[in-house]
């Protein structure tokens, strides 16, 4: 018996749970220390009323012989499928509800979608980068190579013509860095994996924190993006799905290679080794995209984005270098006074109480730079910012 030895090469500890060993140690070292923390992209704020509605008349449902559910849709119920769809429609992208997949969080098809490609092929990832995309190609042994992110491009890295790829793995609005594509860079990527017969992997996760409308939430709004693109998006941030466990791929039926839809693949990749997201999650995200759902998720998704002004208002008062706060839920800084990314969370933790996420633990251009998040309490987030303020 023999072990997959890839895994030998992954880091010895998860980014997350490096963050979590530290800040337990502090606390145990320093009790009764009150600590705010601005660093794992946890939301806070409860469950849509709408959304508990659904669920609770869903849980109604499962306790009645007439109306109990077993073994559900591989591919998601119907109903939240063309739900998601008229989602999409708003946008002006029109799908068949057989191209969206309904699973239990972006994270995991993000991951799982790597079953349908050869072990071959060649990724291209942004540097710095959400640690799923690099780990999970690591466990299958495939070949790196990195674009990287700086201040110079603002954290939006675009293709060059002398790398070959064939997996491209996109995220806009970005995490970590909060950086937005806008169309014309995005044009240029998805120009790129048509000509070079790619696929891109494009995270959505974010989409609803865009602000701005001349922005693009969806790869789909870009021309060519069905013929090399697959869409993944969750309600973990937007719903506050993140204990819940909800979210959506799309695969649209002109993306084919090597002479496979990658829809069929992927539903037979699915019918294998998934069973599906349970129906009452499933009708409280159908109702998460009720007009009643969606204005009372919104003014979740503002409540954050508030946060983040102050965020971004108080950096820029003590004129630190930062990108993101205003078409996402996450703010990347420079760290002052030339400190690397695991000093100035040590300073943080020690001189303010302060929890954020290193940057570097993003990749190697993270190196100098700190990512805050809003998915927080608003008095803990203005308590914490008058606590970074002495941190120079």
């Amino acid at each position: 018996m023999n072990i997959n030895e890839n895994y030998r090469n992954l880091q010895d500890s998860y980014l997350f749970a490096l963050v979590a060993k530290k800040v337990n140690e502090y606390k145990a070292r320093n009790p009764g220390k009150e600590i705010i923390s601005l660093g794992i992209g946890d939301v806070t704020l409860p469950l849509a009323p709408a959304v508990i509605t659904a669920m609770r008349s869903a849980v109604e449902e499962m306790g009645n012989a007439a109306t109990f559910r077993g073994y559900g849709d591989y591919q998601g119920y119907p109903f939240l499928r063309e739900a998601v769809c008229g989602y999409y429609g708003k946008k002006g992208v029109f799908l068949d509800d057989v191209e969206v997949f309904i699973g239990d969080g972006a994270k995991s098809d993000l991951g799982n979608i790597l079953d349908i490609f050869s072990p071959d092929n060649t990724v291209l990832i942004p540097d710095p980068v959400y640690p799923v995309y690099v780990d999970t190609n690591i466990m299958a042994g495939r070949s790196i190579t990195y674009m990287r992110g700086n201040a110079e491009n603002e954290f939006l890295p675009l293709p060059d013509s002398n790398i070959k790829a064939d997996i491209i793995y996109l995220c806009s609005p970005n995490n970590p860095t909060g950086a937005v594509y806008d169309k014309r860079r995005l044009k240029l990527w998805v120009d790129y994996a048509l000509e070079h017969d790619a696929v891109i992997l494009f995270d959505s996760a974010y989409e609803a924190f865009v602000r701005d409308k001349d922005l693009p939430t969806s790869i789909y709004q870009i021309a060519g993006a069905k013929r090399c693109a697959i869409e993944f998006c969750s309600l973990s941030k937007t719903a506050g799905f993140t204990g819940v466990r909800c979210g959506y791929t799309v695969i649209p039926h002109e993306l084919t290679r090597s002479g496979s839809p990658l829809n069929t693949l992927w539903l037979r990749r699915q019918t294998t080794k998934f069973n599906g997201v349970s129906y009452i999650v499933q009708r409280g995200a159908e109702a998460a995209f009720s007009a009643e759902g969606y204005m009372q998720i919104k003014e979740s998704v503002d409540y954050y984005m508030e946060n983040a002004r102050l965020i971004a208002d108080a950096l820029s008062a003590l004129g630190i270098w930062f990108v993101g706060g205003d078409n996402s839920p996450y703010i990347w800084l420079c760290c002052p006074g030339g400190m690397s990314s695991w000093e100035y969370f040590d300073a943080l933790l020690s001189r303010a109480n302060v929890v954020g996420t290193p940057g570097v633990g993003f990749g190697a251009s993270g190196e100098g730079f700190f990512r805050l998040t809003a998915f927080g309490d608003r008095l803990d987030v203005k308590m914490a910012l008058d606590r970074i303020g002495g941190i120079r």
